[in-house]
């Protein structure tokens, strides 16, 4: 199951809020949806999920179209939004129940699904109690378990992690985690960066209505980090240190931090191993030699330039 974003433009009167995106993401990939607020990714989710109509272009969830086949593309897709459900005489499994009809499941193959979900999210220990009356990572629970009923390939989750507790944020990223390997397309946005860096292997990067970079974390980070980040721990003189890493080539900086020495270097991988190489070889007793791997936050970083729309 692919998704295509090709093209896509959404205006709300003279507000342009999506402004040419072109995008894709696979199944068993877990793709991070990221910039400020106000850049244009709930409308993109939306359309995607066939609740809003582009303005141009299209999204092709598996070669069907959004604009001229929504109700065929909205099988397929299995939408969270960023509001919980408030319903107040509805319990738990009368609301999975709801949505299962909702998508034309019946008779044992609706029971089944609907178990299903309620095991597979672990809100089975709830099912009589009304959606009021419950936390907001249960809550979330219930969301995603409406959003998986009827075994969708795409999912589509919209800061599903906001306002969470530790405990319930984890819960969610390791059932995600498990989604991916059954081989769905997750497209998830979130402003929690260092979380989203343990799920995804992919990342679209918006701002102000216009897409920045798109595709796989590592192409992305080479194309927005250029330099890699070495931190160093040395037995001795750490100065002296920082002295040698500043007359050597394809070094950029380096400085003392509580102990180590941090320093940005350029070129292939294999510069790492030919700068260890050479200060062991210059009589430096490296204890412990480390890349710092950059995470969405540094990628995010670099990449934006802080405008709101």
């Amino acid at each position: 199951m692919k998704v295509q974003v090709r093209g896509l433009h959404k205006r709300f009167g003279k507000t342009v809020a999506v402004d040419n995106f072109t995008f894709s993401f696979d199944n068993g990939h877990v793709f991070g949806f990221v910039g400020p607020n106000g850049a244009g990714k709930t409308t993109t989710m939306r359309v995607i999920a066939t609740l809003e109509e582009p303005t141009e272009g299209d999204v092709l969830i598996n070669g069907v179209s959004v604009r001229e086949e929504p109700e065929y593309a909205r099988r397929s897709v299995g939408y969270v939004p960023d509001s919980l459900p408030a319903h107040n005489d509805v319990t738990v499994h009368e609301y999975l129940d709801f949505y299962a009809r909702a998508y034309g499941l019946q008779g044992a193959k609706r029971r089944e699904a609907v178990g299903a979900v309620e095991e597979f999210t672990g809100v089975t220990g709830i099912l009589d109690k009304h959606l009021k009356a419950l936390s907001k990572g249960m809550k979330q629970r219930v969301t995603l378990g409406r959003a998986l009923v009827h075994n969708p390939d795409v999912l589509i989750l919209d800061e599903p992690a906001a306002g969470l507790d530790p405990r319930a944020r984890v819960e969610l990223r390791e059932l995600l985690m498990v989604l991916a390997t059954q081989n769905k397309a997750i497209l998830i946005s979130s402003h929690i960066l260092t979380e989203l860096t343990e799920i995804c292997n992919g990342v679209v990067i918006v701002e102000r209505g216009k897409l920045l970079e798109s595709g796989t974390v590592a192409d992305v980070l080479k194309k927005s980090t250029p330099h890699r980040a070495f931190a160093i721990r040395v037995l001795g003189d750490a100065a002296a240190l920082v002295k040698e890493l500043l007359q050597t080539p394809h070094v950029i900086n380096a400085r003392e931090v509580s102990g180590e020495v941090l320093l940005e270097l350029e070129g292939e991988e294999s510069a790492g191993c030919e700068l260890l190489a050479n200060l062991v070889g210059k009589g430096f007793k490296i204890a412990e030699f480390k890349q710092s791997k950059a995470n969405l936050e540094d990628i995010f970083m670099n990449v934006t330039k802080g405008g709101v729309q």
